[in-house]
């Protein structure tokens, strides 16, 4: 996959002025890359049925053997070596630090011109090889494989467990939960290679989590007053409502965009559909 630029005279010309230190090279955006999406785990399930994960707070980023982007289909600036320490099959997973790190990271995967120092701090955990051939238990062994022959550090498989029932996954969520993680993922064993959003894979939190267009800014009031009060925003089924809580001053002040994607969480909806208690949790960055 291609992200030079095109071929036309004035591409060249740029190109040329871009080695020269003219201008800064500029790279193209894809489209998204089609993704399997998970559904949050409701009612009655067969856990038995499932490998179970942590939920990895990262960066989302698919590699298709020649270029690495973000789930947005931006191109990741990582270093060089970094790159050439990946295999030639194509991998999906994220990129990640630790526990509790998330800005961190962002702050890392956003530059466009990597420094080599912060990324020795990053890892390429992977959890899905995007059109493997057979179940996700066939495919979680071909990762292994993947990753063991490309034998570099920073490229790991996501750990993959059993649970015997709904009683030992609550442990498991308790488990990470209390130590900083986000929640767990669960995978069916049985299932094949699919994109798009499926309950082929289950996502567990003790907060539910999901993102929303910005429409408005509602201005401040009180201390409030002169930044902003709350965000109005759409859900993709078409829903609005305010977001106000969870945003610190330095936000308020320079609130994400209109038209810019946040995340937020949320603990239950009303019979209307609307998220109870949602808090915003950060701006998507076009990962």
């Amino acid at each position: 996959m291609d992200f030079s630029f095109g071929r036309g005279w004035w591409c060249r010309g740029a190109c040329v002025l871009a080695l020269l230190g003219g201008m800064p090279q500029v790279h193209a955006v894809e489209a998204a890359p089609p993704l399997l999406l998970a559904e949050v785990l409701r009612g009655e399930v067969d856990v038995t049925r499932y490998w179970v994960s942590e939920k990895l707070d990262g960066a989302r980023a698919v590699w298709d053997g020649r270029s690495l982007r973000f789930r947005s289909g931006r191109p990741v600036h990582a270093p060089a070596w970094f790159i050439a320490g990946l295999p030639p099959e194509p991998l999906d997973g994220e990129l990640w630090i630790a526990r509790g790190r998330f800005d961190a990271l962002s702050g890392i995967v956003r530059r466009q011109v990597p420094r080599d120092a912060d990324w020795r701090q990053v890892k390429y955990m992977v959890f899905e090889q995007p059109d493997g051939a057979g179940t996700f238990t066939d495919r979680i062994e071909s990762l292994r494989g993947v990753v063991a022959r490309a034998g570099v550090p920073w490229l790991q498989l996501v750990e993959q467990f059993r649970v015997a029932d709904r009683q030992a996954l609550q442990a498991r969520l308790d488990e990470v939960v209390a130590g900083g993680g986000e929640g767990l993922m669960l995978h069916r064993d049985d299932a094949l290679y699919l994109t798009g959003r499926s309950d082929a894979l289950l996502k567990l939190k003790p907060l539910f989590d999901a993102e929303a267009r910005v429409v408005g800014h509602l201005p401040g009031k009180g201390r409030l007053s002169g930044m902003l009060g709350a965000l109005q925003v759409e859900t993709p089924a078409g829903l609005r409502f305010e977001l106000g809580t969870g945003l610190s001053d330095a936000e308020r002040r320079n609130p994400p965009p209109v038209g810019s994607l946040v995340t937020y969480q949320y603990r239950a909806v009303t019979p209307d559909g609307v998220p109870r208690f949602a808090s915003y949790q950060r701006r998507r960055e076009g990962f």
